[in-house]
């Protein structure tokens, strides 16, 4: 473990551009944790509500129905750096105006930020995730995409643990601040990255055409894009079918440890700690499938949705514990997967609008899960419900295996 965590260090000082992209993301992350932790405790504590706490969890999500491709589309036109600097500045006054809730009547500020934060952040995420390509080689790729997935797990630990530790200390009022310094810091670390200009395929004429025929005319490169790519039809359906049962398992983590497990309120951090330790471990996983991009993002979500139904069935909590770190681990690998994938098979002009574009789609569809989740947890027992995840999970990555199968084998017969 020592040599992989050596060998990723030597990577991001081998690529100074992504390390400054990279930490401006843990920061962020960090602050994000910081501010969430410190937000369901005050609504908690303000209302006593868990209606209060949906709500306020799903403000986060649905803006990225509508925003994200924005993100995207921005890309055309501004800089990925000037877009990302004003985002988190834009931020900033808004993490602040947290500071401003002492009771149940101020809640509406609360709430309001946190859309309008979910917004900025529904921009700012594709516009950052796309512009990785553009600041590694080529042939670290796959290993940048496995430290992401490390970056996701060190902010899950670090940022949840510290978080809630800030809060409790110090109050929600220095969280919400330490929130607003991580913006800060992210925009002047952003600041000082240079974006290689993305060469311009003029092919498709859509500088030269009039503003009310540009919108056509991405829609119809973005459709032959994905018609003429198998990866990127299978890549579409995943993030179609997956985040609408990926919302069932996002809500049972807390559901487990507190009604399942009996654990209470430490239990949730435990199960929530077992995953960030899983996604950091990813990366040290995923290099073993950088030749087998395809296959890894099906095998990874088919061992998930059997570790999910094996989940449902356990009756001990450590074994709970270490199957959700099996689960982070086998997503992270797949995520990389995916992400790699995605990127090699988008050009670079493009690159940000299908990052908009899945990034909604997944994010509406997670956002819809957990409503639902919530809904059916009225009438289902949740192991039931966490059984018939994993069995959608499993279902979903041997359809997609029969239509990868059946396209391979369609273009054999052709040649």
């Amino acid at each position: 473990m020592s040599f992989s965590l050596f060998s990723k260090r030597l990577l991001l000082q081998a690529e100074p551009e992504y390390r400054r992209l990279f930490i401006a993301g843990l920061v962020n992350g960090i602050g994000d944790r910081f501010s969430q932790v410190a937000m369901l405790a005050l609504i908690l504590s303000t209302t006593g509500s868990g209606v209060a706490v949906g709500l306020a969890l799903g403000l986060r999500v649905f803006p990225f129905l509508l925003l994200a491709p924005l993100g995207g589309i921005l890309t055309l036109y501004f800089s990925r750096r000037t877009i990302m600097v004003v985002t988190n500045i834009l931020r900033t006054p808004l993490a602040l105006s947290y500071l401003l809730v002492h009771s149940a009547d101020d809640l509406w500020i609360l709430y309001t930020a946190s859309t309008l934060l979910a917004c900025a952040e529904a921009v700012y995420a594709p516009v950052r995730k796309s512009g990785i390509p553009l600041l590694v080689q080529s042939d670290n790729l796959h290993k940048m995409n496995g430290l992401e997935q490390v970056m996701n797990g060190s902010v899950l630990i670090v940022g949840a643990f510290l978080g809630g530790l800030v809060s409790s200390i110090m109050g929600p009022q220095a969280a919400f601040a330490t929130n607003a310094i991580a913006f800060l810091i992210a925009a002047a670390l952003i600041r000082k990255i240079s974006f290689p200009p993305i060469s311009t395929d003029r092919s498709d004429g859509m500088m030269e055409r009039p503003p009310a025929k540009k919108e056509a005319v991405v829609t119809h490169v973005l459709w032959q894009l994905i018609i003429s790519s198998v990866p990127l039809q299978i890549i579409v359906a995943f993030e179609l079918w997956v985040p609408v049962l990926n919302g069932i398992d996002n809500v049972l983590i807390s559901v487990y440890a507190i009604e399942v497990f009996k654990l209470g309120d430490w239990g949730v951090g435990l199960f929530y700690a077992s995953l960030g330790i899983g996604l950091v471990l990813s990366s040290w996983g995923s290099r073993y499938l950088q030749h087998w991009l395809l296959p890894g993002v099906v095998a990874c979500l088919l061992i998930e949705g059997c570790l999910l139904m094996l989940l449902s069935e356990t009756r001990y909590a450590a074994i709970a514990a270490l199957i959700y770190i099996l689960l982070a681990f086998m997503s992270g690998i797949g995520n990389a997967c995916l992400d790699t994938l995605l990127m090699r098979e988008t050009p670079e002009r493009y690159r940000g609008l299908i990052y908009g574009l899945v990034t909604a789609c997944s994010s509406s569809m997670l956002g819809f899960s957990m409503f639902g989740t919530g809904m059916l947890l009225e009438v289902t027992e949740p192991r039931r419900l966490g059984f018939a995840g994993g069995l959608g999970f499993a279902v979903i990555a041997l359809l997609l295996a029969a239509y990868a199968w059946i396209r391979a084998r369609d273009v054999f017969t052709k040649r």
